[in-house]
């Protein structure tokens, strides 16, 4: 193969995306609140933004009037004080007040620290009568407790772990036997009579390594280790879990009703009792459109009262008119800032009317559903309303992306009304989520002790003009998390 350059010409295409498209497609996908925080942001880096207030109108009109009326000498003077330069290369101070456009750090706000599970086993360890050595172990085991109140690796683990640290305590003690009487590892005996220990803490059926232990040991602490309920999880716990009530009623000689009924209590129980002390907070959702129903008609609305509203500073366009002062770096500076701080007010109007469109065809759309309820909701693709509103679907995705709206039917996110559909006798598609919801009510209104099983389900929406299969009916339920016919029986 011969070596050394070459030259060749070659034709392709390329798609290259300007940079503000970059952004524009961001503020498209933001929600509210990350929208607010970025305007918030630019208004501090951009010296050509400011807020439009409220009473900007009566400002104007008092400008008007200062301006007609005879300026004094002292007004005069000051005014020939100002140095627009100034204004701009040192610090924005334009003498008679300030204006502060310099950028601040920004702190984000940080939750205050709450206490979780592993806190509230430690105080009840602290008020046992433990040895420092027993405490130590007592630790390690709180510190495997999952959020859910399981424990999360196996007592081997435990010790292995926990010899681990005298170890390394008898290295940094300059021992060279850790078996020392001073520092003896932990034994077996140890391990188990601490999982004991922990295991009685609160809540009932901490450091549980299982559901079968969780739930023995909360009947347990209910004093109910005699009853059925305890013997039913201790002994048949895989028949109970699949529901068969004969099998379990002839092998401990009680009516299948009264095996139910045991059923019934276990279900009571907590399967994951560490969710009470866990750190989960409180998410608030702050909807991004508003849907009202006024006079008969929807109107849809942006709640976008608390946004930012952004204007020209006049300022800074005085500063830019008079080009004859500024050369080279500095009128790069005011160009690059001036067309920004125009392409910002206009990609956020842009991003209002967008999403007016967007949500003023799906209210179309579904306006059944907003009448009726889920039932009806008509099955809807991104396509489609790219199709109508004339933008391309990516676009559509991203403004229904984490958006949230405000509906007489409950706070909504926007895919909630995007979903595949099925056909019908008569030619009309429904929406997957609306068959969904059928069989849903279906199942709650059904006789317990003769369920529907999922070919009597279809057999039902076909003769509401449904068309669909069995193994669909067995997804949907599943989705749903609605147990088979055989699994929802009631004797």
């Amino acid at each position: 193969m011969k070596t050394g350059l070459h030259q060749s010409t070659q034709l392709r295409q390329e798609l290259k995306i300007n940079p503000r498209l970059y952004q524009a497609m961001d503020l498209l996908y933001m929600p509210l609140l990350d929208l607010q925080q970025h305007l918030k942001q630019e208004l501090l880096n951009n010296p050509f933004l400011e807020l439009v207030e409220l009473d900007d109108d009566e400002d104007e009109d008092e400008d008007t009037e200062t301006e007609g009326a005879e300026a004094t000498p002292e007004e005069e003077s000051k005014k020939d004080e100002i140095d627009w330069e100034e204004i701009l290369l040192d610090g924005f101070d334009t003498g008679g007040h300030r204006e502060e456009h310099e950028e601040r750090e920004y702190y984000e706000p940080v939750t205050v620290a709450t206490r979780d599970l592993s806190d509230h086993l430690r105080d009840q360890i602290r008020l046992l009568d433990l040895t420092p050595r027993e405490q130590l172990l007592a630790d390690e085991f709180i510190g495997n407790i999952n959020e859910e109140g399981y424990l999360s690796c196996s007592l081997a683990e435990i010790r292995a772990g926990i010899n681990d640290v005298v170890r390394a305590a008898a290295a940094d003690a300059g021992m060279e036997d850790a078996e020392d009487d001073e520092l003896p590892l932990y034994t077996t005996d140890e391990v188990d009579a601490m999982l004991t220990v922990v295991q009685g803490l609160d809540p009932a059926g901490v450091c549980a390594r299982d559901l079968r232990e969780c739930l023995m040991l909360q009947l347990r602490e209910a004093g109910l280790e005699q009853s059925v309920p305890y013997r039913l999880v201790r002994d048949c716990f895989e028949e109970l879990i699949n529901h068969r009530w004969s099998e379990i009623s002839k092998r401990f000689g009680i009516s299948p009703i009264d095996v139910q009924a045991a059923a019934d209590e276990i279900a009571k129980l907590d399967p994951k009792p560490g969710l009470v002390y866990s750190d989960a907070g409180d998410n608030y959702i702050i909807p991004d459109l508003v849907v009202d129903k006024i006079d008969g008609h929807y109107h849809v609305f942006l709640n976008d009262a608390n946004l930012p509203r952004l204007k020209l500073s006049r300022t800074y366009q005085e500063i830019a008119r008079d080009k004859k002062k500024f050369e080279g770096e500095n009128k790069e500076f005011i160009s690059n800032k001036l067309n920004s701080a125009n392409w910002m007010i206009q990609a956020i109007e842009q991003r209002r009317q967008t999403m007016l469109k967007v949500m003023n065809y799906i209210v179309d759309r579904q306006r059944e559903f907003f009448e009726k309820g889920v039932q009806y909701l008509k099955p809807l693709t991104l396509r489609e309303v790219a199709e109508v509103i004339n933008m391309h679907e990516s676009t559509v995705s991203r403004v229904t992306n984490e958006k949230f709206v405000q509906t007489p039917r409950g706070v909504l996110p926007l895919k909630f009304f995007f979903s595949s559909g099925l056909s019908t006798t008569g030619g009309e598609d429904v929406s997957a989520r609306g068959i969904k919801a059928q069989i849903e009510k279906l199942v709650a209104d059904e006789d317990p002790k003769d369920p529907l099983t999922d070919q009597a389900i279809v057999n039902i929406l076909r003769e509401t003009g449904v068309q669909i299969a069995r193994r669909t009916v067995a997804k949907y339920r599943d989705q749903l998390g609605v147990l088979s016919a055989r699994m929802r029986k009631r004797v």
